[in-house]
């Protein structure tokens, strides 16, 4: 039984930073043009934070500053 607990915790923890991942959806005002990225570079201007990078893609169709 200890066996699988200790297995089970070894699992959850590796599976965990990869469900907390969050996307940006990032402009840059130099080339007029929205980006998702993982991290928001120096320069550009933050329009919005996702869970996945489908709801980013998504936002970015909506955004008129996307275009």
């Amino acid at each position: 039984m200890k066996k699988y607990l200790v297995a089970a915790v070894l699992i959850v923890s590796f599976a965990a930073p990869a469900l907390a991942e969050e996307f940006y959806v990032v402009f840059d005002p130099a080339s007029h043009k929205c980006e998702a990225m993982h991290n928001i570079p120096d320069g550009m201007k933050s329009m919005g934070k996702y869970g996945s990078m489908d709801e980013a893609k998504k936002a970015m169709a909506s955004m008129k500053e996307c275009g």
